[in-house]
């Protein structure tokens, strides 16, 4: 009887978790002598994509600027609107045609892709800035996100809210008589959209690093991303200015953007007179993003004026 109380088959049954444990612990003490092993602190447990972490951040950023859809999706529609109405009032009367179409035609591929690129840059602006002033900044940094992720989730958040402007800025567009928006080239429309909304989601990514509240926020923004957008063409061809101004205008990225996205609609473009002039800008912005988005990922990295 004695023996048969030490026997395998009369011993407690363990459960395939607990069996499990005890092989990963065996094999963490027969790599350290007999010790258990844990990672070294700071050394990363997930391994490739976060898929699920990088999933739950875009869905926050989404919900957060849905929650107040009035405010950040149709209330862009009607302001842009505001603005075709007044310069076609102004301006259009006599049927005065640019690029030979009709004046609202011309302005609003422009107007349209203005509305998106501010939206993004006030979308992923908020995310850090708000969390750093309300003291919740660590919800973000502490979760298993890497710092590309991070910025994927902001960056792509941004992009979405950015469409969803876009679409209500083009049907608010539609119901005012003489716009046409016809796509001449879908590729065009498709990618400058793209590219001009990435590029100020980085942008405001980065100033909601800098900034530390929302008075530097509404700086970069009053002085710097509006003056850039309207005198971008949006309104005006750059051959209606003079050389230096035309040079000035050139440098602007936001130019090659709006005047790109307005080729896809009317298939002209004052960035050059070829298509090829209008493909080596796409190229370019296209660069330009991938250095930008590099500045913004290595300042995460870092952790400036978020992890002190």
């Amino acid at each position: 009887m004695a023996n048969q109380a030490h026997t395998p088959e009369n011993s407690p049954a363990k459960s395939p978790a607990h069996s499990a444990v005890g092989s990963g612990v065996s094999r963490a003490q027969s790599d350290t002598g007999g010790g258990v092993r844990f990672p070294p602190r700071g050394e990363p447990v997930f391994h490739g994509l976060n898929r699920i972490g990088l999933g739950a951040l875009y869905m926050k950023e989404v919900r957060r600027f849905l929650k107040v859809q009035t405010q950040t999706i149709w209330a862009p529609a009607v302001t842009t609107l505001l603005f075709l109405v007044i310069f076609t009032v102004a301006l259009g009367r006599e049927g005065r045609e640019v690029l030979g179409v009709s004046f609202a035609t011309f302005v609003a591929p422009g107007l349209i892709l203005m509305g998106m690129m501010q939206n993004a840059f006030a979308n992923s602006s908020f995310s850090l800035l708000s969390g750093k002033i309300q003291g919740t900044i660590i919800d973000l940094l502490m979760p298993p996100l890497s710092e590309g992720e991070l910025m994927a989730g902001i960056v792509a958040a941004a992009v979405t809210r950015a469409v969803m402007v876009g679409l209500a800025v083009a049907a608010a567009m539609l119901l005012w008589p003489g716009v046409s928006l016809a796509m001449a080239h879908v590729w065009a429309v498709v990618w400058f959209g793209l590219m001009g909304s990435v590029m100020l989601a980085l942008v405001g990514l980065l100033t909601s690093v800098w900034a530390e509240k929302f008075d530097h926020n509404a700086a970069i923004t009053n002085f710097v991303v509006a003056p850039l957008s309207l005198l971008s063409g949006t309104f005006y061809v750059i051959d209606n200015l003079s050389p230096l101004f035309q040079a000035i205008s050139r440098a602007n990225p936001f130019f090659y953007v709006i005047s790109g996205f307005r080729y896809g609609f009317l298939g002209q473009s004052d960035i050059g007179n070829t298509d090829m002039a209008v493909l080596h800008g796409a190229l370019g912005i296209g660069l330009f993003n991938l250095v930008l988005a590099f500045v913004v990922y290595r300042v995460l990295k870092s952790g400036w004026k978020l992890k002190s």
